[in-house]
C-alpha cells in the first residue's frame, strides 16, 4: 500500500508541475539599435559624398546652367521651348528617349540601346527611375534637357547588372520627342 500512495502522490505533483505555463525564451543577443545608427551614419556619409562629387561634376559643366528640382535632383536645359506649351501631367501619353552616363562623361546607356520609349505618365507599370519620371513633368514636346540624378533617384542600392555600381550617381540626356494631354 506504501507503494501505491507514493506512487499516487508522485503522479500528481508530477501532474500539478506538468500544468506550469510554458515560458517564453529569451533572445541569445539584444538589439540596442547600433547597427540602425551605423546604418544611418553610412548612408548620411555616402550621400554626402555623392552630393559633393554631383556638385564638383556641375561646378565643372560651364556649358549649363543647372536648377534644384523639389524632387531632388539637379536639371539643365539643352533646348528650351520659347513658346507657352504644356508640361506632362498624370495621365498625359509621352514619347521620349534618354541616354545615360557616369559623372566622368562614359556612356552607359545610348540613345540607340534605349530606343524611343511610350509611357503614360504616373499611371504605367514601367520599370523607370524615378529621375526620369519626375524629369518628364518638368518638359515641354520637344525639348531635351540633362539631369543629374543622386543615386536614390537613378538606380539606387542595386545599381543596373554589369553597367552602373551600387548607390552611383548619373547623367540623364532627356529628350520629350512627343506628348498628348488625355486630360484635356
Amino acid at each position: 500500500m506504501p507503494f501505491r500512495l507514493f506512487a499516487v502522490i508522485l503522479f500528481m505533483l508530477l501532474g500539478f508541475l506538468g500544468c506550469k505555463s510554458p515560458e517564453s525564451r529569451r533572445p541569445t543577443q539584444q538589439s540596442t539599435g547600433s547597427s540602425i545608427e551605423a546604418s544611418v551614419a553610412r548612408n548620411i556619409k555616402r550621400f554626402a559624398a555623392e552630393v559633393q562629387a554631383i556638385e564638383t561634376y556641375i561646378a565643372q559643366d560651364t556649358t549649363h546652367a543647372y536648377q534644384t528640382s523639389a524632387d531632388g535632383f539637379w536639371y539643365a536645359y539643352d533646348l528650351k521651348v520659347a513658346i507657352e506649351a504644356p508640361t506632362p501631367v498624370t495621365g498625359s501619353e509621352v514619347s521620349f528617349s534618354y541616354e545615360v552616363k557616369d559623372l566622368n562623361g562614359l556612356t552607359i546607356l545610348s540613345y540607340d540601346q534605349v530606343g524611343t520609349v511610350q509611357y503614360l505618365v504616373d499611371q504605367s507599370k514601367q520599370d523607370l527611375i524615378s529621375g526620369i519620371r519626375e524629369g518628364i513633368k518638368l518638359m515641354k514636346a520637344q525639348e531635351i534637357i540633362t539631369l543629374v540624378l543622386p543615386s536614390y533617384k537613378a538606380y539606387g542600392y542595386y545599381g543596373l547588372e554589369g553597367k552602373i555600381g551600387a548607390n552611383t550617381p548619373i547623367v540623364v540626356s532627356l529628350k520629350l520627342n512627343q506628348m498628348s494631354n488625355l486630360d484635356n
